[in-house]
Formats: C-alpha cells, structure tokens, sequence
C-alpha cells in the first residue's frame, strides 16, 4: 500500500526528524510511506497524487479512534483498487478552502490546537498504530 504524508514546511528540530526516521523505518513491513515537504497550501494540493484518497488532518474535522482510523486504512487497502492514500498537513494557518474541498475525509487529534510538526509525528505513529492494529500484531491496547 502506498501511503503518502503531504506538509507545509520541514522539520528542522533533530529530535524530530529522529523520531520520525524511527517509525518510518518501522513501517517499512507495512507499506510504502513517502513524506513529501511542500512551502505552501498550493503546492501541497499540486502534490497530491493522482487518483489518491485524500485524508485532510484539521481541527474542525471527525476524531476517530485509533481503532476507526485502522478500520479506515485497511478499507482503503483492501477497497482502494490501488490508489495511494494522502494525508494534508497544513502550516501554521492550516488549510485553504481549496484543500479541504479537495479532501475524501477531513480528520482531526481533537479540538485542541496541535504545532504542524507534533501531528506530522502523530499522525505517522497513527498509520503504524493502524497497521499493528489491521494484522493482529501487539502494539496497540484499548
């Protein structure tokens, strides 16, 4: 499966890079992740594959589970004939109206406002949550 990790700006914090080398390369097994670093919201929308399912991650949009949101993936896995699956990350204003409209499903960690860093971090331990999750393999705990 290929999954594609679309954001506004880079992580310039070693401590962040690190962490996510971490679970990009324990995701490996699981699928084809790409992260792709965008300056803006129009170079995100232009990087977002063909064909893709577009998951937009914003505050106003629904908080599944970790459970639902692995219930989402492996419908796209096994229902998606193929098509990447993209995840937006907007910068520090969030996302145009251009992106939102563009998006499948728009997805949220909550109300609460995130720096567009930690959700890259979170959102990436959330796609390999999600596959323990799929192949019945201990990681996750409800």
């Amino acid at each position: 499966m290929k999954v594609v990790v679309l954001v506004v700006g880079k992580l310039k914090e070693r401590y962040f890079r690190d962490a996510e080398a971490e679970y990009r390369k324990r995701l490996r097994p699981y699928c084809n992740l790409d992260v792709v670093e965008v300056k803006d919201d129009a170079a995100l929308l232009a990087a977002v594959p063909a064909r893709a399912r577009l998951f937009v991650l914003d505050e106003r949009g629904a908080a599944p589970t970790s459970t639902e949101f692995a219930s989402m993936l492996e419908t796209e896995q096994h229902h998606g004939g193929g098509a990447p699956v993209a995840f937006a990350i907007g910068g520090a204003d969030g996302h145009s109206q251009a992106i939102r409209d563009r998006a499948d499903k728009v997805l949220s960690f909550g109300q609460m406002t995130i720096a567009h860093r930690l959700v890259r971090l979170l959102l990436i331990e959330q796609i390999y949550r999600a596959f323990r999750i799929i192949r019945g393999e201990p990681y996750h705990r409800e």
